[in-house]
């Protein structure tokens, strides 16, 4: 049995929101006791058996919308304040998720094992719970970033606007506000629930 093949059956058999029948990507599904996109829950599960952190790592992690990208931007300019001069630092010029990695999005870049030779920092939106064991075991640094549920909400609500715009050639149905509220409330957004992914 293929890799792909185990995490589509381990999928198959979680609690699921549905939310286009038109592109499942956008389907959510329960794994322990959080809410994640189809388009990210393989390579989490991938992750988990996977990652091998190190001492040495510092993950920057937090809820979606609670000011990750601030967070990558400050740390990485603080952690390469002696590499770089203020025209050549690569935070001008790129994106900070092209500077810092994210666990769940960019698995396929050989973050399998980050060792002390390369840059340490790495971001993740996984809960606690949800982090590969290796990150635990190896007593690396963690930074968490937390910000007040409704400002996460109405930013969440934004973002998934934009979302929307961006794959309409799909023909996803809009998500009403009352909807979004509805799942954020019951902790059905990504990522959550926001409040059990702040407290652990």
């Amino acid at each position: 049995m293929s890799m792909n093949m185990k995490y589509k059956e381990i999928i198959s058999s979680l609690p699921k929101r549905e939310v286009s029948q038109n592109f499942s990507s956008f389907d959510y599904y329960q794994y322990k006791g959080f809410w994640f996109p189809l388009a990210f829950l393989e390579s989490i599960l991938y992750m988990e058996e996977n990652f091998k952190a190190q001492p040495s790592n510092i993950f920057l992690c937090g809820a979606l919308k609670t000011g990750t990208t601030w967070l990558k931007s400050l740390v990485f300019s603080i952690m390469t304040r002696h590499h770089f001069d203020d025209s050549t630092n690569p935070i001008l010029t790129k994106l900070p998720h092209d500077c810092i990695p994210t666990l769940e999005i960019d698995c396929d870049i050989n973050v399998t094992s980050l060792d002390d030779t390369k840059f340490p920092l790495l971001g993740t939106h996984l809960p606690y719970t949800c982090l590969p064991q290796s990150i635990i075991d190896s007593k690396c640094k963690i930074i968490y970033i937390c910000r007040e549920p409704k400002d996460t909400f109405v930013s969440t609500w934004h973002y998934t606007k934009k979302l929307e715009e961006t794959i309409s050639q799909f023909k996803v149905n809009p998500i009403t506000l009352e909807q979004e509220i509805k799942w954020f409330l019951e902790g059905k957004s990504a990522y959550g629930p926001y409040w059990d992914h702040v407290s652990e």
